[in-house]
């Protein structure tokens, strides 16, 4: 799983262009896919004629003759306004044969503080690890422990295709597997052409973590950082002394900007004391414990009210709740749900 080569200092994928398009990856790819879909008409639809549409699939694939098709566009409110770019089901399908084959190869290369859709990671390792490095930077609590939050603005609509393009060629030596992903990035552009994911693409997910990689290894290995999370879009540094973050945040802007084209947003980078309450990930982090945000706890309320106290959907928040201080929230929903 995951093979890879060295090429000077830089790891290379093995796999071949043949070995991600064949008909049994596509096989692999479609259960693997289906999974949770199959009440879905257009899913339906597909599996129909299940073998004829791989078999087809798999023709244009080999002769070079596949081409991404157009994206069904949605709004959805999770927690904010998000607009989801839905692609065809062989499109979907194309993506997942991708993944399964690219992840394994591309994860080994990630740092271990970065979080968002990777295997044995997420957020609560995240909110975890965020602890655990409180702690540390503090001394127990017994030192003023600073925290540098950060947040790109616009992010999936402000990938550069060209730098992510360039970055993926340093790993894939196969020039028909980079111009199959070249075609599902350039099938896509946000505010102009060459600029930005779809959110709906699986692909996009392991796409922006391969992107902000470039980053997570400038802060390791450039600015020698030790207490780094990231998940996503959303990262904070901790340190005992402000000043080394103040200037931290300096050579970010600069590396983001040059090498990545992307921008902080303005309103969402502050420089705070732990003590004072840290915001990341959906929590407020203290010293000693975290307490979920207002924002968090009103859409909990709202999404149970609007359930009709569904106990999926209240089990759901129950574990969320598991995971910080919230003694008197945990009883209203466990109320609601006939458990006091």
């Amino acid at each position: 799983m995951g093979g890879g080569r060295l090429q000077g200092m830089r790891i290379q994928l093995i796999h071949a262009y043949d070995h991600i398009t064949s008909v049994e990856n596509l096989l692999l790819a479609w259960r693997e896919f289906v999974r949770g879909k199959k009440q879905k008409k257009d899913v339906q639809g597909f599996s129909l004629r299940l073998m004829d549409n791989i078999l087809k699939l798999h023709k244009e694939l080999a002769t070079k003759t596949y081409v991404h098709g157009a994206y069904e566009a949605f709004n959805i409110s999770d927690p904010k306004p998000r607009n989801i770019h839905k692609a065809l089901v062989r499109d979907r399908l194309v993506h997942h044969a991708l993944y399964r084959i690219l992840y394994p190869f591309f994860d080994r290369t990630f740092v271990s503080d970065s979080y968002s859709c990777r295997k044995w990671k997420g957020t609560h390792r995240a909110l975890n690890r965020f602890r655990d490095f409180g702690r540390k930077v503090s001394h127990n609590n017994t030192r003023t422990c600073f925290v540098l939050k950060c947040d790109i603005r616009k992010f999936f609509a402000s990938i550069d295709h060209a730098v992510l393009l360039a970055i993926l060629d340093r790993y894939i030596p196969d020039k028909n597997i980079l111009r199959i992903l070249k075609g599902i990035i350039d099938s896509f552009h946000s505010t102009r052409t060459g600029v930005g994911l779809p959110l709906g693409n699986l692909t996009s997910q392991l796409l922006v973590n391969i992107y902000m990689n470039e980053f997570d290894q400038y802060v390791k290995h450039q600015l020698k950082v030790k207490y780094y999370i990231r998940y996503a879009d959303d990262f904070v540094f901790l340190s005992p002394d402000k000043h080394h973050l103040e200037e931290l945040l300096r050579y970010i802007v600069v590396f983001l900007r040059e090498k990545l084209r992307l921008e902080l947003h303005p309103d969402k980078v502050y420089i705070k004391t732990l003590a004072s309450g840290v915001d990341f990930l959906g929590w407020v982090h203290f010293p000693d414990h975290r307490v979920v945000r207002t924002t968090t706890k009103k859409r909990m309320f709202k999404r149970i009210a609007e359930s009709g106290g569904k106990e999926e959907t209240i089990r759901s928040y129950l574990g969320l709740l598991s995971h910080g201080n919230g003694r008197g929230l945990w009883e209203k929903v466990r109320n609601a749900l006939g458990l006091a």
